[in-house]
């Protein structure tokens, strides 16, 4: 399983925020709820979307990628004042600091400034992600937008359907419907801008690094060495170095051991009961202790502090 697959495994929608909104200009949402990601798709009218990464705008079917946790602005059109702030928990107040979120309120997973108005958006978000996550969302750009036709609108019109029905395990299935949108957005970017893709995703096209990052993905515990990885792909050590460093960006053992703590940090989170042992184990480390080195020079933190959730302020 490559990095990208865990998009599915790695920030999975758990009860992610999903809504349809409904506006009437002049709008501007100002968001600042500090998720990971956000898929908007648009439904009717145009939007504009700024962030401190750029500007896109977007019509009907087109489906815009918002990645965080840096605040991002959503409006009718470039220029406009925010009249709506989002902040963390999906608390929505006006400019004044008015609670906004029962006042635009407009029926089942409907929400906007007028339920009639011509610009209309589903509006996913991603509130927090995993290590595993992290290094999958780095195939994304900071903000993108993908054309309508890039992405299938028979999912959007049931996940527009499903979030505005009040049907039994209606959350669940929003969840893995964002999840399905996300993953054909993100695949079609990538195939869109294979230029722009990171280092991990072009690398596939060399069949050697592709068995490669497949052997390493898949069995990260596997006591592996260069000697060893490279007997499994029939070449050479050098060989294997060589089209890995130039494909990859660096030597295959180094990629191995980012891979491996990278995986630590999703099971440190994931399961606070995991002993060290067994997480060191499931990685491919000897040992609790050689894990907890390791593992604290990658992060910079232990993996008791790393696990142990920070207050907030």
């Amino acid at each position: 399983m490559d990095p990208l697959s865990h998009i599915l495994d790695g920030p999975r929608a758990r009860g992610a925020f999903t809504l349809r909104t409904v506006m009437r200009p002049p709008w501007c949402i100002d968001a600042r709820d500090g998720s990971a990601l956000t898929v908007v798709v648009v439904i009717s009218g145009r939007i504009w979307v700024g962030s401190p990464h750029g500007e896109v705008e977007a019509g009907p079917g087109d489906v815009v990628l918002a990645r965080g946790p840096e605040p991002y602005m959503i409006a009718d059109r470039r220029g406009r004042t925010p009249t709506v702030t989002v902040l963390p928990g999906q608390r929505c107040v006006s400019a004044d600091g008015e609670e906004l979120h029962l006042t635009l309120r407009h029926g089942v997973g409907t929400w906007g400034n007028n339920p009639d108005g011509p610009d209309s958006m589903i509006v996913g978000a991603y509130e927090d992600d995993s290590e595993v996550g992290r290094l999958a969302l780095s195939a994304l750009p900071r903000l993108a937008v993908l054309p309508g036709e890039r992405v299938d609108p028979a999912l959007i019109a049931l996940l527009t359907r499903e979030i505005t029905s009040a049907r039994v395990a209606q959350a669940g299935l929003n969840d893995r419907l964002l999840d399905c949108l996300l993953v054909m957005a993100v695949r079609a970017w990538i195939e869109d801008a294979p230029d722009h893709t990171p280092n991990w995703l072009n690398a596939r096209r060399d069949p050697v690094v592709a068995r490669a990052l497949d052997l390493v993905h898949e069995r990260p515990a596997d006591p592996w060495t260069l000697a060893g990885l490279a007997r499994a792909c029939a070449v050479s050590r050098s060989t294997l170095a060589d089209r890995f460093q130039r494909a990859v960006g660096t030597p295959p053992m180094t990629y191995l051991r980012t891979w491996r703590l990278t995986l630590a940090g999703d099971l440190l989170t994931a399961h606070p009961d995991l002993g060290l042992e067994a997480v060191a184990a499931r990685v491919g480390y000897g040992s609790a202790f050689a894990f907890s080195t390791a593992f604290k020079h990658h992060t910079g933190r232990s993996p008791s502090h790393y696990r142990t959730p920070v207050p907030a302020t």
